[in-house]
């Protein structure tokens, strides 16, 4: 079952300094409960892509539909939770006042608010923390309570555009571990952005390689890496195998452009 479907997808932002065509020609099926992950080089329309899918951005041409609906009415179903690179949390709210948000705007009632927030920081291992500020919490924390927050309200879909981008790599280790899991018990479809080749092959059941701007897609790997997945998996020739053809498709994707 497709859940988030492109068909012939452009977008061309309108600049002082002419027009920028974003991505082109994008056509891509995402089914039920799968995760994949976008890679590409830095302006290839990654973030682009996903904000589409987040009715952020509208298509200048092409087609977007999540749920069956368009993006739009997706968005104002809350069809989906959005992580951004930053945790973007509000320093003068406690953390679980900063999950609550969300769920205050769309008119959940004081016993279901604190039920969520209780559920989701057990999901994302902040059991404790939910009276902290973010600024006594680490960057690593702090992701996870962004985390916590995009749940909070139970969509079917998470949208995450390099969540772990900015964090050291032993922390992003750990990160990845973590959501691995919490894939594994939410059974959600996850949309993952991100400049890692290992990241991308780590976490996903499908990566999809992209070019430079106009942002194509120049690969989509399917991978048939076991569900569990300890970090160790990293050293075997089956990941590196998937990797290896990761950066074959980047590299094709740069030769497309010279």
């Amino acid at each position: 079952m497709s859940v988030i479907q492109a068909k012939n997808l452009d977008l061309t932002f309108q600049t002082n300094d002419g027009p920028v065509h974003a991505l082109k020609d994008v056509s891509l099926e995402i089914g039920k409960g799968e995760f994949v992950s976008f890679i590409g080089p830095s302006g290839c329309g990654k973030t682009t892509f996903l904000r589409t899918m987040a009715a952020l951005e509208n298509p200048t041409g092409g087609s977007i539909t999540v749920n069956g609906m368009s993006a739009d009415e997706a968005r104002r179903n809350r069809a989906y939770g959005y992580v951004f690179q930053a945790a973007g949390l509000y320093p003068w709210r406690t953390i679980e006042k900063n999950i609550k948000l969300p769920l205050e705007i769309m008119g959940f009632d004081r016993a279901e608010q604190e039920r969520r927030v209780r559920d989701v920081l057990q999901l994302v291992d902040l059991e404790g923390f939910g009276k902290k500020y973010p600024w006594q919490l680490s960057g690593g924390m702090q992701q996870r309570a962004s985390i916590a927050r995009a749940l909070a309200f139970d969509a079917d879909i998470l949208l995450m555009d390099e969540p772990f981008g900015a964090l050291d790599e032993i922390v992003r280790d750990h990160l990845n571990e973590q959501l691995l899991k919490l894939w594994a018990r939410t059974t959600k479809t996850i949309a993952f952005v991100t400049h890692s080749i290992p990241e991308a092959v780590y976490l996903s059941t499908k990566i999809v390689v992209m070019s430079p701007r106009p942002g194509r897609i120049s690969d989509v790997i399917e991978s048939d890496l076991p569900t569990e997945r300890p970090l160790d998996i990293r050293d075997t020739p089956e990941f590196l195998e998937i990797a290896h053809r990761v950066r074959d498709g980047l590299r094709a994707g740069h030769a497309y452009d010279d």
